[in-house]
């Protein structure tokens, strides 16, 4: 069986992620590598770094035990960190969001923060602090930066103020319908929220970007999504957290539209598979089988557009489902 009780007290690592970095033969080597670069605070370019940023992504945990993946947009300016154990956070309640059932205080949180722009991005963790009704704080839990693979260059610009509500408002689906679709097979970017409840009774939420050539997630016939896991640091933060509990929330954006694409429900980590040989640069292989869909049109006040230096490097070294489709076939007779 691949998860076993682990020491968490003694690992800077869950037993989900211990799991999966034995499975790939690094598991010693992570030991030491999360007790230097793990850290319980913000680090002085991190807390500038927030600061001015656009928008943030967060991963949230519902009263149901749902994970729910969003992004957030205000004016640059609307994070900010008074001490390097802090993030203030100055966003209101945000109901049309189902991610925001988790935003309570004593809740656990993961955010992202990632600039398109520049592929710079740092991870965090933590617990909500509710001191004010215009925001919150989080108290950190861990802190660390992340490598640009896979993160396609965008430029952003607001095309509204923040303060303003969405036109439309959120649309419940049962299944995927044609938007939906549209909005995945064309994706070449998403974000995904998973979490871990830890021997010691904390819980530990995380939100993640997953980049990939346009077309990387499949949708199957029955609705389940299949995505390719590629060589990343090893920390297998996402995967350990399904292997722990199934759960996963993702979140898609159109960035010429501002809509936003928010499903939850259960995934599972693929080790062995024929697709998996079949499909250049993956090393697993994980699928999401969403139970609530939530469509939300132009939920954000911001537009994105391709930068000019195009497609991200490490993307070139990755297949796609249609050449894994044909490695499968074979030769034709």
């Amino acid at each position: 069986m691949l998860l076993t009780t682990a020491t968490e007290g003694a690992s800077p690592w869950h037993a989900g992620e211990q799991a999966l970095q034995r499975q790939a033969g690094v598991a010693g080597r992570m030991e030491e590598v999360g007790r230097r670069v793990l850290r319980n605070h913000l680090i002085e370019q991190h807390r500038a770094f927030y600061p001015q940023l656009p928008f943030i992504v967060l991963g949230t945990v519902d009263g149901e035990g749902d994970a729910w993946a969003t992004v957030r947009a205000d004016t640059p300016g609307f994070l900010q960190s008074p001490d390097p154990y802090t993030l203030h956070v100055a966003l209101g309640r945000e109901e049309a969001d189902p991610a925001d059932a988790g935003i309570g205080d004593g809740n656990a949180i993961g955010m992202l923060g990632i600039e398109l722009h520049t592929r710079r991005r740092n991870r965090l963790n933590g617990t909500i602090r509710r001191t004010r009704p215009a925001g919150f704080e989080v108290d950190v839990g861990q802190a660390y930066g992340n490598c640009p693979k896979y993160i396609q260059l965008r430029d952003f610009r607001f095309v509204d103020d923040p303060s303003n509500e969405p036109i439309a408002g959120p649309i419940a689906l049962q299944t995927l319908d044609g938007e939906a679709r549209r909005m995945i097979d064309g994706a070449d970017t998403f974000f995904v929220a998973t979490y871990a409840d830890l021997a010691h009774g904390e819980r530990q939420a995380d939100v993640s970007h997953r980049g990939g050539k346009p077309g990387f997630v499949r949708i199957g016939g029955d609705g389940v999504l299949t995505i390719p896991d590629f060589a990343g640091n090893l920390f297998f933060n996402t995967l350990g957290n399904i292997l722990a509990n199934g759960k996963a929330g993702l979140v898609f954006a159109d960035f010429e539209t501002g809509g936003l694409l928010q499903l939850t429900g259960d995934a599972e980590v693929i080790l062995e598979a024929p697709e998996l040989a079949a499909f250049e640069g993956a090393e697993r292989l994980w699928r999401f089988t969403p139970r609530r869909i939530i469509r939300r049109p132009g939920a954000l006040p911001l537009r994105w557009a391709s930068h000019a230096e195009g497609q991200s490097p490490s993307l070139r070294m990755t297949g796609s489902w249609d050449e894994a489709a044909r490695r499968l076939a074979g030769p034709i007779a």
